[in-house]
């Protein structure tokens, strides 16, 4: 059963971050602003990172600037991959999240932040401890959550037991993060209530990637298995450029506004704000 009302975490960044050309600063900056203007809970906008593994990103500082921030609205979450990009992160008084991708898989993990899992736990040991004295919130992935393609350990049991790990050491977001799209609807319907159930403290969300022909059924399953925090992006644009299949993307958020609309679940949305984004991401996504 959901017991909070579901947030719609929107997730740009995510979107721009693997594409060749760069995309300029100030269009950027305007795509952001009209998405900031819809309504949605949090705005994955841009992340802290080397600009050598994520060049499309090296001007999220510049783009932060030209943002122009509702009073109350969306907030704003910055992907960090170590200690630098946090402490970085967290000078900035708009940003509201930091996130991490922890990944279940090790292999993914080095490929992913250069990174241990057993070296990424102290790494988000010290983004707590940033957050709490920045006054910020971690959002801690959950990457390959539903498998990996390396050949990795996995299973239920170890995500769970990972999951609980880290909620011990004081991590209240988690996001189980599908990052190559091998994700089930009846993996979803079985593991994100053993997560819920076990972890009541904490808040569980999902960062899901998919087919187009893949994503209503996943969408269906999470929200029937209850989920409350939800990842997409305009259009499914995007993915993870560390593991990518042209065919596999984002889950489109207005295929989930679709399904909460029709079950009359949609939170409140600012839809000639939408509209425009979605106009907009033309000029960008070509």
């Amino acid at each position: 059963m959901r017991n909070h009302p579901i947030k719609l975490v929107e997730c740009p960044r995510d979107a721009m971050q693997g594409l060749h050309d760069f995309i300029p600063t100030n269009l950027k900056a305007a795509y952001l602003n009209l998405l900031l203007q819809v309504g949605f809970d949090t705005i994955d906008f841009g992340s802290f990172v080397s600009p050598k593994a994520i060049p499309q990103m090296r001007d999220t500082a510049a783009v932060l600037d030209l943002l122009d921030l509702p009073a109350g609205g969306s907030r704003l979450l910055a992907i960090v991959a170590n200690v630098r990009g946090a402490e970085e992160a967290a000078q900035h008084a708009q940003i509201d999240y930091l996130g991490f991708p922890f990944s279940i898989s090790e292999t993914f993990q080095q490929r992913n932040t250069n990174s241990s899992m057993a070296a990424s736990v102290d790494t988000i040991k010290r983004l707590l401890e940033i957050c709490s004295a920045k006054d910020k919130t971690a959002v801690i992935y959950l990457s390959m959550g539903f498998g990996n393609p390396y050949g990795d350990e996995w299973s239920p049991q170890l995500v769970t037991d990972w999951a609980g790990r880290l909620v011990s050491e004081g991590a209240g977001i988690l996001s189980l993060a599908d990052t190559t799209g091998v994700s089930t609807a009846r993996q979803i319907r079985e593991l994100l209530p053993v997560l819920t159930n076990s972890l009541p403290e904490a808040e569980i969300g999902l960062h899901l990637h998919a087919t187009p022909g893949q994503r209503l059924e996943k969408i269906t399953a999470a929200f029937e298995a209850g989920c409350s925090r939800f990842d997409s992006a305009l259009r499914g644009y995007g993915g993870c450029p560390m593991a990518s299949d042209q065919l596999t993307g984002n889950i489109a958020t207005e295929e989930v506004i679709g399904y909460l609309n029709a079950q009359n679940q949609l939170p409140p949305l600012n839809f000639e704000k939408w509209e425009e984004a979605i106009q907009l991401s033309g000029s960008i996504f070509h």
